[in-house]
C-alpha cells in the first residue's frame, strides 16, 4: 500500500500538469484572438490605402462631375428665346439711343447756321443805324425824332443781346486774326506794336462762334 506521503505527491503532479494544460490551452486562444485581429485589421487597411489612391488620382471627383453633369437641368427653348429677344430689344434702345443725340446734335448745328445766317442779314441794318445816329448834327440831337431812333436803336440791341449776340471788342486790344481783320497798318507811338488802333467795323459773336470778324487798323 501507498503511503500517505506517495498520495500527495501524486496529488501535486495532478496539479501541476492540470495547470500547465490550462496554460497552454489558454496560449493557444490568446494567439487565434490575435490571428483574428490582424486578419480583420488587414482589409481595412485596404481598402484605406484603395480610397487614398482614388483621392489621389482624381477618380471621386470625376465621378462627381460626370454625375452633376448627367443631372444638369437642360435650358428651356423657351427661355433661350426669352434672352434673344431681350438682347435684341436691348440692342435696338442703344441704337435708337445714339440716332436720337446724333439727330439733336445735327438739329442744334442746323439752327445754329439758321441763326449765324439771319444775323449776317441783319448787321447791316444795325451799321446803318450806327452810321445814321452818327450824322446827327449836334443841335438836332434832342429832337423827339433822333431820340425815337435811339430808342429803337438800343431795344434792337438788346433783343441781340438776348439771343446771344454781341460785338467784339477790338479797339486797344491787341491784334488777333481769329477775331480781328486788319485791312490797314499805321504808325503809331502811343500804341504798342501790333495793337489795334482804330475800328472800321464792328465785328459780332453768336454764342462762341465768329459771325462776322471786326475790320480794323493795327499799329505797327
Amino acid at each position: 500500500m501507498k503511503t500517505e506521503e506517495q498520495r500527495e505527491e501524486m496529488k501535486e503532479t495532478a496539479a501541476d500538469s492540470q495547470m500547465q494544460e490550462e496554460k497552454a490551452c489558454q496560449g493557444e486562444e490568446e494567439s487565434q484572438a490575435e490571428k483574428a485581429s490582424a486578419d480583420a485589421q488587414a482589409p481595412k487597411e485596404g481598402a484605406a490605402g484603395e480610397e487614398a489612391g482614388k483621392a489621389e488620382t482624381g477618380e471621386p471627383e470625376k465621378e462627381t462631375a460626370e454625375k452633376k453633369g448627367f443631372f444638369k437641368k437642360k435650358k428651356d427653348p423657351r427661355d433661350e428665346k426669352i434672352e434673344e429677344l431681350t438682347d435684341r430689344v436691348k440692342r435696338q434702345m442703344a441704337e435708337f439711343d445714339n440716332f436720337r443725340k446724333r439727330t439733336e446734335k445735327e438739329k442744334s448745328a442746323m439752327y445754329e447756321m439758321g441763326a449765324k445766317d439771319i444775323i449776317e442779314r441783319i448787321l447791316p441794318v444795325v451799321d446803318n443805324f450806327e452810321r445814321g445816329l452818327a450824322s446827327v448834327p449836334e443841335d438836332e440831337k434832342e429832337s423827339s425824332f433822333v431820340q425815337g431812333m435811339e430808342m429803337i436803336y438800343k431795344q434792337f440791341q438788346k433783343t441781340l443781346e438776348d439771343a446771344g449776340v454781341k460785338a467784339i471788342e477790338a479797339v486797344g486790344k491787341e491784334f488777333d486774326p481769329s477775331f480781328h481783320n486788319a485791312v490797314m497798318h499805321v504808325e503809331d507811338e502811343s500804341l504798342g506794336e501790333n495793337v489795334v488802333a482804330e475800328e472800321l467795323q464792328k465785328g459780332y459773336m453768336y454764342r462762341d462762334s465768329v459771325v462776322r470778324h471786326s475790320m480794323v487798323k493795327v499799329a505797327n
